[in-house]
């Protein structure tokens, strides 16, 4: 593949990438293994303890507030330390990252296991999304530089995009099961084996890279900043459903992160070893790729999480039922990302073929508004996880887009990023769709409507503005993203 020149041309091959890139094929798809085991147990984490939620209350003694933070505490963790373990990776050297992340989050998940009081289980959780994010940040960085071939990085990009897709389902329905069967303690526990496995097969798998040393890029002030920044714009967006959007607490703890991280792009563009060097933005593609997938994944959670919760409560299905319900989505994602998007983007390129994901999915969001009480499932909710299939061929063509504008020496920072914004996106998700839900729920019920026709109001408010979400999204992938260079 000839070394590209423009903004919009796919990661070239350095000398630093030569040794990955010189594995054999099966040592390749081997370490594309173990990466997709490390995302596998990620994903299967964060949607396997939604559904122990009520069990974990229940024996801990948690509050209903206190309870927000089983889940609070590893997405702000997690979502803000993303893009400085990108850069660390870079730094120091991606493999070394990631065999840290896994290990740190195998053993929080013991102790997660393990934890008699509400306050060991939030500590353990802040833990797990710190080895969480340490690992998450440099994965595509790693595989990108494995993969150089244009077809074949499309193909190992389909199968780890299929893995995270995947695993939030499996979550759902393993949790039910674990939580029924034996106690919340497994959805833990069960990460031990899944972390080990990672662990063992990644040592000899992954490539050895050394990194270009911490004197490239130790901005210990930056690296303060944009932490605190996002660590405080996240936990100010995941409280917004108790203060509101106009509180005092909201505006001005969202004004002192938007000013941290303003100080932060201050520090970069005047640093002489910048943490995130700024140049990463100069591509219009990587710009492009991260703003929709903020926007496609804030609108993707009234799909994977507002359903589930209509099955429940409107519906009354059982935990283990509606991650049954929900299976079709996991298969139908699977069968696109695997069997079909590799090929369709080498034919017709990522921009057309993301363009073509999204319709599908604005359609799905479409079908949902018109969701009735009393719905049944194969008229009315099968079709809706059919055209997840749009999910599959969205992911794998973002993913490409969003990495292929970046320098070798900045995989880890833009994978980093990209994983970053992806965390964002779910965060303005929960805060925005889940708000206006209830909203329009206790809108509802003051009227005089039962419960279930005002649930199902308020999910029908929330598929609506997030089909507006996705409506933005393909406007700016029309805009601003081309396909790259072969």
């Amino acid at each position: 593949m000839p070394a590209a020149t423009d903004a919009h041309a796919p990661l070239v091959s350095t000398p630093a990438a030569v040794p990955a890139a010189a594995q054999g094929l099966r040592s390749r798809w081997t370490a594309l293994a173990v990466l997709s085991t490390g995302m596998l147990m990620t994903v299967l984490d964060g949607s396997i303890v939604t559904v122990a939620m009520p069990a974990i209350q229940n024996d801990l003694g948690f509050t209903p507030g206190g309870l927000s933070w089983v889940v609070n505490a590893y997405l702000i963790a997690f979502g803000s330390l993303l893009l400085l373990a990108g850069r660390l990776g870079d730094l120091i050297g991606r493999k070394r990252m990631f065999l840290a992340g896994t290990a740190v989050f195998t053993a929080a998940s013991v102790l997660a296991g393990f934890a008699a009081t509400p306050a060991v289980l939030i500590a353990a959780r802040f833990l797990q999304g710190l080895g969480s994010a340490m690992a998450s940040a440099v994965s595509l960085g790693i595989l990108i530089t494995l993969f150089t071939e244009s077809r074949e990085r499309a193909r190992a990009i389909a199968v780890f995009s299929f893995t995270g897709a995947a695993g939030a389902s499996l979550g759902q329905v393993l949790g039910g099961i674990l939580t029924d069967a034996l106690d919340w303690h497994w959805i833990f526990f069960i990460n031990l084996p899944i972390g080990l496995a990672a662990l063992l097969m990644a040592v000899p798998a992954l490539p050895a890279d050394r990194g270009l040393g911490l004197r490239s890029g130790a901005d210990v002030l930056g690296a303060l900043l944009v932490t605190a920044g996002l660590m405080l714009g996240i936990y100010t967006v995941v409280k917004v459903e108790q203060y509101g959007w106009t509180s005092a607490h909201t505006l001005g703890l969202g004004a002192l992160s938007l000013a941290l991280l303003a100080a932060f792009t201050l520090r970069q563009a005047r640093a002489r070893t910048p943490l995130m060097p700024l140049r990463i933005f100069r591509s219009r593609t990587v710009v492009g790729a991260n703003l929709v997938q903020m926007l496609m994944v804030a609108a993707l959670f009234s799909f994977q999480i507002l359903v589930a919760l209509y099955l429940q409560k409107v519906l009354g299905y059982s935990a283990a039922a509606t991650g049954l319900a929900m299976l079709p989505a996991a298969a139908v994602i699977g069968a696109i990302s695997l069997g079909l998007s590799a090929r369709l983007n080498a034919r017709f390129g990522e921009r057309s073929v993301l363009l073509a994901g999204l319709a599908l999915l604005v359609l799905a969001l479409g079908l949902l508004t018109r969701l009735p009480v009393h719905a049944d499932y194969v008229t009315d909710l099968l079709p809706v996880m059919l055209l997840a299939a749009g999910f599959g061929l969205a992911l794998p063509a973002l993913t490409t887009l969003g990495m292929s504008g970046a320098d070798e020496q900045d995989a880890g920072l833009a994978s980093g990023l990209f994983n970053t914004t992806q965390q964002i996106g779910m965060a303005l998700g929960v805060a925005v769709l889940s708000t206006l839900a209830a909203s329009r729920t206790e809108s509802l019920t003051q009227s005089g409507h039962t419960s279930a026709e005002a649930l199902t109001g308020g999910y029908h408010l929330a598929f609506a503005v997030g089909a507006g979400l996705l409506l933005t999204a393909s406007a700016l992938a029309a805009t601003l993203l081309r396909s790259p260079r072969r």
